[in-house]
C-alpha cells in the first residue's frame, strides 16, 4: 500500500524521498494513464509555489495534454512551439525563470510566470514531457532540474 510520508524541509531530503515515493507508486502499475496522473498528482502535492503540473503526451507530430494537476489547459503544442514544444525539438530540459521573457511563449495560464519542461522518451524516442509552471519569477534550480529529470528517468523505465 502507498503512502505518502512527510517531507522534511531539506530539499535534497526530501527529493529523494520523492523519488522513492514515486518507485513504489508505480510499482507494478502498466497503464501509462494510471502512471501519469498519480505522477502528477504526487508532483502537485510535493512542490511548493507551483500551479500547473501534469503531462503532454507526443500523438500524431504534436504534444497533446495528458494527465495534470491544475486549472484547465492548452490542449495541443506544436512541434517547436513554447516551453513544451522546444523541449521536444531540443531534447533537452527547458529551465525558464521568466516566461515572458521567453519568445513565443504559450500562455495557458496568465498567472504563471517560470516554467520547467522536462522531456520524456521510450525507447529512444520522445514519449512527451513534463510541465511544471509556477507564478513565481526564478522558482525552478539546478538542484530542481536534477532531481526534476531523475523522476522523470523513472517514469520512462516503466512506459513501453
Amino acid at each position: 500500500m502507498f503512502q505518502v510520508k512527510a517531507y522534511s524541509g531539506n530539499k535534497q531530503e526530501d527529493y529523494q524521498l520523492l523519488l522513492k515515493q514515486l518507485k513504489a507508486l508505480l510499482d507494478g502499475e502498466t497503464d501509462e494513464t494510471a502512471l501519469l496522473s498519480n505522477a502528477s498528482a504526487l508532483l502537485k502535492q510535493f512542490l511548493d509555489e507551483v500551479n500547473w503540473v501534469g503531462f503532454y503526451v507526443w500523438k500524431n507530430e504534436e504534444l497533446v495534454l495528458g494527465p495534470f494537476q491544475g486549472l484547465p489547459a492548452c490542449t495541443r503544442i506544436a512541434y517547436g512551439k513554447g516551453v513544451c514544444g522546444t523541449a521536444v525539438k531540443e531534447r533537452t530540459t527547458q529551465r525558464i525563470a521568466d516566461v515572458h521573457q521567453f519568445p513565443g511563449h504559450i500562455a495557458c495560464d496568465a498567472a504563471s510566470s517560470s516554467e520547467i519542461v522536462v522531456p520524456i522518451f521510450a525507447n529512444g524516442d520522445i514519449y512527451g514531457v513534463l510541465d511544471i509552471d509556477s507564478p513565481i519569477t526564478d522558482r525552478f534550480d539546478e538542484f530542481d532540474q536534477k532531481y526534476l529529470e531523475e523522476f522523470v528517468t523513472i517514469i520512462e523505465e516503466h512506459l513501453k
